[in-house]
């Protein structure tokens, strides 16, 4: 049995414990701001390893890659596009070597940092072009799945899970950013969960989902879980908050989330009784968030 086919195997046994924030995370262990996250796989990879190390041992069965900016596009700005394979490949590595048997990497893939035509000056090609090289150099490094997530433009997000597919991925994850409009849940880009979820899907989402999102509560994720399992019609669902909004604490200078582990882990409980079969963090979150989480759900029925 494969990898993939144990992940799999244990999803639609139990649900999923994801990990948290990555980029938080880093910047407790020296990451300064402007500073390319990505090239930390390359700098100093015993730190990225670090963290996925507590994650681990926080409980998480799938750790991410320090990949959220990774394709050629995004690492452009920092002047590290001609590096972008090494970076994919060692990220993916070094979560590989981190979860051994006991976790599953997932590739991460993040917006490539442009606007697509005719509403900017990307072409579709040149983007999927970006996202095919990044998931090859992701699976070649190790990753078990890809986790193409963030996206407000369902026609991104489908160039991303396509090019993921023909990487050679059998199990792609697609998540989305929402927030609060006066139609409901939208994107950015204005797409409500329905059209998002039937764009992931055509294009060959294995799981579909939110993560991030602007000004959404814990309870508000409650309720678009709810939109999103309805929309998925029985593909798996994964659900990602932020741990509340970021604020900065003048006394000490730093950015703070104020959602407790506690906290969190009811809510991530919650969403697995409303359907949700994979939950985890992001913005803020953190191995304690996870721990909480990962408690939590094993005493929770999906």
């Amino acid at each position: 049995m494969t990898r993939t086919d144990r992940l799999l195997a244990t999803l639609a046994a139990r649900p999923l414990q994801c990990d948290g924030a990555t980029g938080t995370q880093l910047q407790q262990l020296g990451l300064q701001p402007g500073e390319s996250c990505e090239r930390w796989v390359l700098d100093h990879p015993e730190r990225v390893q670090l963290v996925h190390q507590r994650y681990r041992e926080a409980g998480a069965d799938l750790l991410t890659t320090n990949t959220f900016g990774g394709t050629t596009l995004s690492l452009a700005s920092h002047g590290l596009d001609s590096r972008a394979a090494d970076i994919n490949r060692n990220a993916a590595r070094l979560a590989r070597e981190v979860a051994g048997d006991h976790a599953w990497v997932l590739g991460d893939m993040g917006p490539f940092g442009g606007i697509l035509e005719p509403y900017g000056e990307t072409e579709p090609g040149a983007a999927r072009d970006a996202f095919l090289a990044q998931a090859a150099a992701l699976v070649e490094g190790g990753a078990d799945a890809i986790l193409v997530e963030t996206m407000s433009d369902p026609a991104e997000a489908a160039l991303a899970v396509e090019a993921a597919r023909e990487a050679g991925a059998q199990f792609v994850i697609s998540t989305f950013a929402f927030q609060h409009t006066p139609a409901g849940f939208r994107t950015m880009m204005g797409a409500s969960p329905a059209v998002a979820v039937q764009a992931a899907l055509d294009a060959g989402a294995s799981v579909v989902g939110a993560n991030c999102g602007t000004q959404l509560s814990l309870e508000d994720y409650a309720t678009l879980a709810v939109e999103l399992v309805e929309a998925a019609h029985g593909i798996p669902v994964i659900v990602q908050p932020n741990a509340g909004s970021p604020a900065h604490d003048p006394a000490t200078g730093q950015i703070t989330y104020a959602t407790t582990p506690a906290a969190f882990a009811e809510a991530a409980a919650r969403y697995i009784t409303l359907g949700a079969r994979i939950v985890g963090g992001c913005c803020g979150t953190t191995p304690a968030h996870i721990s909480a989480s990962a408690a939590h759900n094993k005493k929770t029925k999906a």
